[in-house]
């Protein structure tokens, strides 16, 4: 067993509960964090916020390459796409266009649930990006668009390709159905 040390031991009182708190230690190893919610459902939620949120802080520890934030990289994936799309021919032009077009949604969807205009904002970040200014993305604070490097917002590379792939596959395990069965309802018996 081996005892360790702290600078300050103290009890606090957290709603009801009396809890210990031992603070300064050397080399700050130790952590808790306290959540509180007023009921079940929301204590679930900052649980899995909070897991979300560590889970993201480790794997930028594990691989420290970022991305531009902000729809920066959904919008420099979607130019790349539709461009490439442009020199395919057949179907597969199609299917690259809505690809290119499912990636432009993510800015916004961010942008309405931000409660701002998303038609005007997606279509002056996508002029941005034609033009070459490929770490514009959005800036939620002001409502407009911004250099996502100036506004510090950046996501790890590696959470960044996981969604891209998981969103792939998925569209592509959607485009496989190739049947849907439908039965009609069964006639009920008294």
């Amino acid at each position: 067993v081996q005892l360790g040390t702290c600078e300050l031991m103290d009890q606090v009182m957290i709603g009801e509960d009396t809890l210990i708190r031992f603070s300064g230690l050397p080399k700050g190893e130790a952590c808790t964090v306290v959540l509180r919610a007023s009921s079940n459902h929301l204590l679930d939620e900052a649980e899995r916020s909070l897991h979300d949120a560590l889970c993201v802080v480790t794997t930028v520890v594990r691989d420290s390459h970022i991305v531009f934030g902000a729809g920066a990289s959904e919008m420099l994936m979607a130019v790349a796409v539709e461009q490439e799309a442009k020199k395919v021919a057949g179907k597969k032009s199609l299917a690259m266009t809505a690809f290119s077009n499912a990636l432009k949604a993510l800015p916004s969807i961010v942008a309405e649930n931000a409660g701002f205009d998303s038609s005007d904002l997606v279509t002056r970040l996508s002029a941005e990006h034609y033009q070459g200014n490929t770490r514009m993305g959005l800036d939620i604070n002001n409502g407009t668009i911004g250099d996502a490097a100036k506004l510090k917002v950046v996501e790890s590379l590696r959470a960044k390709l996981s969604v891209v792939r998981y969103a792939a596959e998925a569209a592509e395990a959607i485009l496989r159905v190739d049947n849907v069965i439908r039965l009609p309802p069964r006639e009920r018996t008294r």
